[in-house]
């Protein structure tokens, strides 16, 4: 009797793989020394992180004035920075929680980076409030707990206070959901490891044997922490919205500001994963685990979202035309048409129009593409920030109060420094764990038959799946 085999949408897994080839390839960038392209990348983002340490130290020796910051526009790079970083961070969340719950397979060979991007993106972001606060030593300050200070309480009622239990609790449920990922493979690189290596791998992976009831632990345990992380895709980047939309500034104080933010943050962070899949896949030679289809997959997510926000920008114009408040008017009007006008055309061409090149499936399937369009999306939603914040405090009511914001030296610095943090957290990171969930590959190599397949290959014909 012929044995049914499940059928699998795509190939998700190349190369007639078996379990103990998947043991090896993705255990494996942890124990070899590493590849070329491996040091060459890390020491470029070690030149930045010396930048980066360079510009925090110089800001908080010498103060926020060595910032271009000015008297109307005291919002600028900082936030701009932080409210992009905060975006890039959504990606991961979604696509660890709710494909998990949705039970998608595509997701297994992106997840694992897209959690610990999410986890790097989210310190990246949270510095640039601190240092804004310019008394770094006082943060304690906007933290609520006993003590003398009396009414220096913060104030609850301030959206600013929203951000620290939003971003804290994302940032806490992230890290105990991507860490109860790795346990598994924690504990599969501890079998192999050997003197130091093995003891440190013993205390991380907590005694995991594998049994059957640690998996159902482990499976429950998931579960939980992706049905409590999917309510805060939408709440985190809802909260960083207010910051805005609960002002009376012209351009910022619109009800459109949370949906907009929220598919704006899955759009910019689906497009960081594209760069990172791909510098992935190719330093540690991942081709027959983060596949075509894989990337295709994202890309088709990216032209929804790319596409809601496009719908937004007009949304955002039609609303100020309608209402006929001049002062809604002057502030998109400005934006178009003012002194920033190549960041708002910058913003349109790289968010609305560059994603619709993917509708040709020649495109969405093609690596150079990919990686270029991504770094194009997310270059465009970082203009998108920089036109909300910089463009709207540049022109206020009082035509005497008008000023033009130019970026220092260290803030170019601080911006640029925080990618060399971010990439310098990633690259260590495939060198002390599987960038690819070993244990998930394998359920996936169970349910499409794959080994059965493998053995029967010359038969059939079909060893791919």
């Amino acid at each position: 009797m012929s044995q049914a085999v499940a059928p699998v949408r795509h190939i998700l897994i190349e190369g007639n793989k078996s379990y103990h080839n998947i043991t090896e390839d993705l255990v494996s960038p942890t124990e070899k020394a590493p590849s070329r392209e491996w040091i060459i990348a890390f020491s470029l983002s070690a030149a930045f992180l010396a930048l980066y340490v360079f510009c925090v130290t110089w800001t908080i020796w010498k103060g926020i004035g060595e910032w271009g910051l000015n008297r109307t526009i005291n919002w600028a790079w900082d936030i701009t920075n932080f409210v992009w970083w905060i975006g890039i961070g959504h990606a991961g969340t979604l696509i660890s929680a709710i494909l998990l719950l949705f039970r998608q397979r595509w997701r297994t060979g992106v997840n694992r980076a897209a959690e610990a991007m999410t986890i790097f993106a989210v310190i990246c972001a949270g510095q640039f409030p601190l240092i804004h606060m310019g008394r770094l030593w006082l943060a304690f300050f906007i933290f609520p707990f006993p003590n003398s200070r009396g009414p220096l309480w913060p104030n609850f009622n301030s959206p600013l206070l929203w951000d620290v239990f939003a971003i804290s609790t994302y940032f806490s449920v992230s890290l105990l959901f991507w860490y109860t990922g790795l346990v598994p493979d924690l504990a599969t690189v501890r079998d192999r490891a050997k003197g130091f290596r093995k003891k440190m791998y013993t205390i991380f992976s907590f005694g995991w044997t594998g049994s059957a009831k640690h998996w159902q632990r482990w499976e429950s345990l998931s579960l939980i922490l992706a049905g409590i992380s999917t309510p805060l895709v939408l709440s985190v980047h809802t909260i960083v919205s207010f910051d805005f939309a609960t002002s009376v500034i012209p351009g910022w104080h619109t009800t459109i500001f949370p949906p907009y933010f929220v598919a704006g943050a899955v759009f910019s962070g689906f497009a960081m994963v594209q760069t990172l899949m791909v510098i992935t896949r190719k330093v540690l030679n991942l081709k027959e685990y983060i596949t075509i289809n894989h990337i295709e997959s994202m890309n088709k997510v990216i032209v929804l979202t790319g596409t809601i926000v496009g719908v937004a920008y007009l949304t955002e114009l039609f609303i100020a035309w309608y209402s006929g408040y001049i002062y809604e008017q002057f502030a998109f009007y400005n934006r178009v048409f003012g002194i920033y006008w190549w960041s708002y055309f910058g913003m349109m061409f790289c968010n609305v129009v560059s994603p619709q090149v993917f509708w040709s499936r020649k495109i969405r399937r093609s690596v150079w593409w990919t990686f270029f369009l991504s770094i194009v999306i997310n270059i465009g939603m970082w203009f998108e920030r920089f036109v909300i914040i910089a463009t709207t405090l540049a022109r206020d009511y009082l035509p005497s109060s008008w000023s033009y914001y130019r970026p220092t030296m260290i803030e170019i610095g601080l911006f640029t420094g925080t990618l060399g943090l971010f990439f310098f957290c990633y690259l260590i990171f495939t060198r002390v764990a599987p960038v690819v969930a070993i244990a998930e590959v394998k359920s996936i190599l169970k349910v499409a038959g794959n080994q059965f397949i493998g053995k029967n290959a010359n038969k059939n014909g079909n060893g791919n799946h």
